[in-house]
């Protein structure tokens, strides 16, 4: 059986956030819906964090979707992801 879209965006965030915020004080993965900012976001991180999405979903984030509300959870990052890029799931065969 195939994983959802969502499900498998999702997977694919929380590689990308492991990487991009978690250090040794926190180890693990947050859920779906933790709040990224315990798990150490910062506006340095949110950048780098965005630039990891786009660079791994192939599509630029308008300014306008720069807000801190659309990278709180791995859920509205996979949110995002889907509203932004029309075909995120063919990116997702190349992990």
């Amino acid at each position: 059986m195939l994983a959802s879209p969502l499900s498998s965006i999702t997977d694919l965030l929380g590689q990308i956030v492991r990487e991009t915020l978690v250090s040794d004080q926190r180890p693990g993965s947050p859920a779906l819906d933790d709040d990224l900012h315990e798990w150490g976001l910062t506006s340095l991180n949110m950048v780098n964090l965005m630039l990891a999405v786009e660079a791994r979903f192939d599509f630029l984030i308008p300014t306008s979707e720069l807000h801190p509300d659309n990278f709180r959870s791995l859920r509205s990052i996979a949110a995002l992801v889907l509203r932004l890029n029309p075909q995120p799931a063919s990116l997702l065969i190349e992990s």
